[in-house]
């Protein structure tokens, strides 16, 4: 199935505070050099933030996380768990139509969702409240048939049951999730054959519809707002759930990714073979360690000269630009106001002693060279003409 991204998009998106620092700390659950890994945990949060997952989005996360637009495009639009159009403000109905499923009533439930809710998959339904899908198999299949409905599963349903579960959250309610027949879990239907012993005393819901009812977000959205307490990863909500302990903020991963054997990041790798670099010999054993920028600190080395791409007339001989220790009286500039300058980018400038226009404004040739080396992807600045923004933004005062 062709999946693009909604032809309306908003204009930017941001987490909250709470999603902020949530998805700063699933960066560190990775190793230096994988905060990619982060990816999937991160649009997932995005899209429980907004309801469905955006460009700005999808881009933010990008940014975050170091990578290529295009890499987060091809996770995002692969997965149907992710929803690349706007969904109904109570649920988003995804109704399982693989083998099982359709043999045991599939069809009668997606009869019920084209007249309860919208004649095609992905419209809207008249009063806003749901939307729906038919998707591949959801993995309950002796359970069927089933749909997802949020974050949960409703299992062994009939058409009319389903229309029940449907009219329930129309009013406010969320039917309890699992096994809609009676059925405590996947056993035979006629009840247990073997360890009945087992039956007696046992909880009335199975472990899968105890955590949704105990945990109680089957349609919530972790927004900031309608659930104010963010979860643990792992856990969708939280309430009588233990916080996480606080972990420490990420470090900026821009500089420190492991590199294949021609020296090049596999994240940082250009887009052409025409744009790479010649790979650089090794040091001598005796070279001294680096320098904290990426340089050699060795007494008299020549400074480093930017490989020339095809076409250019000569190379480029990096200058350190005019750095700061720290921003000036008065604070930082929000460099993020440059377009192709995300919250991801921002941290690498001011790391690298960035934090005001005025001093973008102020790069030449030889300097963009110097912060073109240090930055995760190449030829950015001047693609998105950081230097002419900068001086837009330090005329204005």
């Amino acid at each position: 199935m062709l999946r693009r991204l909604h032809p309306e998009q908003p204009s930017s998106f941001a987490f909250t505070p709470d999603n902020q620092e949530w998805a700063e700390a699933q960066i560190t659950k990775y190793p230096e050099g994988r905060a990619a890994s982060a990816i999937i945990p991160l649009l997932w949060r995005a899209q429980e933030q907004e309801g469905w997952l955006t460009r700005p989005a999808i881009e933010y996360v990008a940014d975050m996380l170091g990578l290529a637009y295009i890499r987060a495009l091809e996770v995002a639009t692969f997965y149907f768990m992710f929803q690349l159009a706007p969904v109904g403000s109570v649920a988003h109905i995804q109704i399982c139509g693989t083998l099982s499923c359709m043999i045991c009533g599939a069809e009668d439930l997606i009869a019920v969702a084209r007249e309860k809710i919208a004649p095609k998959a992905h419209q809207i339904s008249a009063d806003g409240k749901f939307s729906w899908e038919e998707v591949e198999c959801l993995g309950a299949c002796s359970n069927a048939p089933m749909a997802q409905i949020g974050k949960d599963y409703y299992e062994d349903l009939t058409a009319e049951s389903f229309a029940g579960i449907i009219d329930a959250m129309a009013r406010g309610e969320v039917p309890t999730p699992g096994p809609q027949n009676g059925r405590y879990a996947s056993e035979p239907a006629g009840g247990l054959t073997s360890l009945t012993e087992y039956e007696a005393g046992r909880d009335e819901l199975n472990i899968s519809a105890r955590l949704a009812a105990d945990i109680g977000d089957t349609i919530k959205r972790i927004d900031g707002t309608e659930v104010p307490m963010l979860a643990p990863w792992g856990r969708q909500s939280g309430e009588g759930i233990p916080a996480e302990p606080e972990r420490p903020k990420p470090a900026n991963r821009a500089k420190d990714k492991s590199a294949d054997k021609t020296g090049i990041t596999k994240q940082e790798a250009p887009a052409t073979e025409k744009a790479r670099p010649k790979a650089s010999a090794p040091p001598a054993k005796d070279t001294p360690n680096p320098a904290p920028d990426g340089t050699h600190a060795a007494a008299g080395s020549a400074p480093k000269v930017a490989a020339p791409t095809d076409g250019a007339e000569a190379a480029v001989v990096e200058q350190k630009p005019e750095l700061l220790t720290a921003a000036r009286e008065g604070g930082a500039d929000d460099l993020k106001r440059i377009s192709g300058v995300g919250p991801k980018l921002e941290g690498v400038l001011n790391e690298l002693g960035f934090y005001h226009f005025d001093q973008i404004a102020a790069w030449g040739p030889a300097e963009v060279a110097w912060v073109d080396a240090r930055l995760t992807f190449k030829g950015r600045i001047e693609r998105d003409d950081w230097i002419g923004q900068a001086a837009a933004f330090a005329a204005e005062g």
